[in-house]
């Protein structure tokens, strides 16, 4: 008798019927949505053929909200109320929005666990919240031309967004209602439109400079598989920075005040935003900023944006260094972002990487395009072959250890989804709880990493130090989101935490981290090393306290006991003096060496009473 296919697990009831899934560009300056339909896939446009949907949310006083090109219509008129490039402050504090030069533009309301609050008419606005309208509007259109609802989607985020940041772009989708699928890297996206995966072996650099964020991606393709070998870039870098910069140029030139309102501040963003883009096609063109009119050419452009180009070249160069990969092995350079339009970007790349560019693609449209392929296969459409994605985290991930030392987990450009475990123990006799602090970034103290989240382990038995294992697990899944598991390996006491960090990540600090830690390198390790001593003073020191406390008087004479009390405070003075981590072991060494005899009588003494009462022949019947 034949089987009658009913579904596949998680599948659609009828075996036969495509599911809905979409690709999302949650991007800082426009998004996009595609799907893969009749094998093809596409960007989806709205009513009026346009696919790029501005990422722009205006709020008004009775609570209408207006996305996309209406909202973005607003901007100049209504600044206050209309929010543009949110994705630059998804997942990051208050601070940010200073740092990023829009405090001209917005009024701030108080800031509530860290994330920064816009306030608009229509009340205070998160950036999660007004990332949750532009999804909502992006879904509706691929609804009404699917004929039906989304049953997942695949969000794209910059390849250097660190956990907070991805965490916000997920609580943006489920306010929206959307079903996360996976959140994919941008780079890793674009690779995927270009159909990289079929049949290509080689290495392969993505460069994607988009209106927030700068990615460089150094990838090695091999017959469908995508490992990401390294990733670098700057969250905080886009084409809003060269707006930016050509906004000041033109400032400069018109004479005007440094305190401009807000619908001015904009007015002159807008214009020079339309300069960069109508100097991609022409040598020159006009301006007319507040009543000045002036002239404007692509050599004055170049002054002003060289050095942002550069930064990015910059993080290349580091990125291919982690990646352990010369420019010689460089085979494609695929190039994504609307800023890469511009052919100063193209010829600076170009030169660098010396070798063609791919940019076929519309730039705007192909990280769509390759989410909505990675969807499609999630969902079960696709047959045959799947494409096997190995993205990395971007920063290092650990656990503070005692004397405020970093101990490191998973380590940067880790191939994710990973899971690491690391077995620690207890510090003194009878400790029934421990504290775990889990920390990001590359330093080897605490106090120059980010942290991310604060538990405790209770109800570990009372044991002598060190007796208790306690292994700590952390995960970090496919969309580089991380849990951490710590287990008490005797008793199976266990407690578990889903790190969703606080916004509070600094503009640069990212790459700062990661600069400080090549800058500090050699001052880390001796930090490192110095702390390490410091602590194996103090253990030594309560061990010892706690001996002489339970033995002393009984196998000491005063002499004696009189000699490793002063043993014990030179190592306390040297403790608080030493600078140098050799200086502070000979130290502990010493102290070590004279407290030898003392721990030999305290050893013999423990046997003596554990053979009390019993003859030896009792232990010989026993083996």
């Amino acid at each position: 008798m034949a089987l009658l296919q009913i579904s596949e697990p998680g599948q659609s009831a009828d075996p036969h019927q495509r599911r809905r899934a979409v690709g999302v560009d949650l991007g800082t300056t426009n998004s996009l949505v595609a799907v893969v339909r009749s094998g093809t896939v596409d960007t989806l446009p709205d009513n009026q053929g346009r696919h790029l949907l501005p990422s722009v949310v205006h709020y008004a006083a009775r609570g209408e909200v207006a996305v996309g090109w209406s909202a973005k219509a607003d901007a100049a008129r209504d600044p206050v109320n209309t929010l543009v490039s949110v994705k630059r402050y998804m997942g990051r504090g208050q601070e940010a929005v200073f740092s990023l030069g829009s405090t001209a533009l917005y009024e701030l309301a108080p800031s509530v666990g860290g994330m920064p609050r816009f306030r608009t008419a229509a009340g205070d606005i998160t950036p999660v919240e007004a990332s949750a309208e532009i999804l909502r509007c992006l879904v509706a259109r691929a609804e009404d031309a699917l004929g039906g609802q989304v049953d997942g989607a695949v969000i794209t985020v910059p390849a250097y967004f660190d956990d907070a940041q991805r965490q916000a772009t997920k609580d943006a989708a489920t306010l929206a209602g959307v079903k996360v699928l996976r959140l994919l890297n941008e780079p890793t996206a674009a690779a995927v439109a270009y159909g990289l995966d079929q049949g290509s072996s080689g290495v392969v650099a993505v460069y994607d400079l988009g209106g927030g964020t700068f990615d460089i991606s150094i990838m090695r393709l091999s017959r469908g598989v995508f490992e990401v070998l390294a990733t670098g870039g700057d969250s905080a870098l886009g084409g809003d920075d060269f707006d930016r910069a050509l906004a000041d140029l033109l400032r400069a030139q018109a004479a005007l005040p440094d305190a401009l309102t807000p619908g001015e501040q904009r007015g002159l963003m807008d214009t020079a935003c339309a300069a960069k883009e109508a100097l991609s096609e022409c040598d020159s063109v006009a301006v007319n900023v507040n009543g000045w009119s002036g002239q404007i050419d692509r050599q004055q452009m170049y002054a002003a944006v060289d050095g942002l180009i550069d930064k990015t070249l910059q993080a290349c160069k580091r990125t291919l260094r982690d990646a352990g990969i010369g420019l010689d092995d460089i085979l494609d350079v695929v190039m994504v972002g609307g800023s890469t339009r511009m052919p100063r970007v193209r010829e600076k790349v170009e030169a660098f990487f010396r070798c063609k560019l791919r940019a076929t693609i519309d730039p705007d449209r192909v990280v769509a395009m390759g989410a909505a392929l990675q969807a499609d296969a999630l969902v079960g459409n696709k047959s045959g072959d799947e494409l096997l994605l190995l993205d990395v985290i971007p920063l290092s991930l650990g656990v503070e250890t005692m004397g405020g030392l970093t101990e490191k987990i998973i380590h940067r450009n880790t191939t994710i989804p990973v899971a690491k475990a690391q077995d620690f123990t207890t510090y003194k006799d009878g400790q029934t709880a421990m504290a775990i602090h889990v920390v990001q970034g590359e330093r080897e103290l605490v106090g120059d990493c980010r942290s991310l989240a604060r538990f405790e382990l209770k109800g570990i038995p009372p044991m002598m130090a060190g007796a208790a294992k306690v292994r700590v697990t952390y995960q970090v899944d496919a969309d580089g989101l991380l849990s951490v598991t710590a287990r008490e390996e005797g008793s199976g006491v266990q407690t578990r935490i889903e790190v969703k960090p606080s916004y509070g990540l600094g503009d640069d600090e990212i790459s700062t981290m990661l600069q400080d830690s090549f800058a500090h390198a050699k001052d880390d390790l001796q930090a490192r090393a110095l702390r390490e001593r410091q602590v194996d003073a103090d253990r030594l020191l309560v061990d010892l306290e706690s001996a002489l406390a339970q033995d002393g008087a009984a196998l000491l004479n005063d002499e004696e006991h009189r000699q490793l009390r002063d043993a014990m405070a030179d190592l306390v003075s040297a403790r608080a003096r030493c600078t140098d981590h050799r200086e502070l072991a000979r130290q502990v060494e010493s102290l070590a060496r004279a407290s030898e005899q003392f721990a030999s009588l305290r050893m013999d003494n423990a046997v003596r009473k554990a053979l009390a009462g019993h003859r030896l022949e009792e232990f010989d019947k026993e083996t």
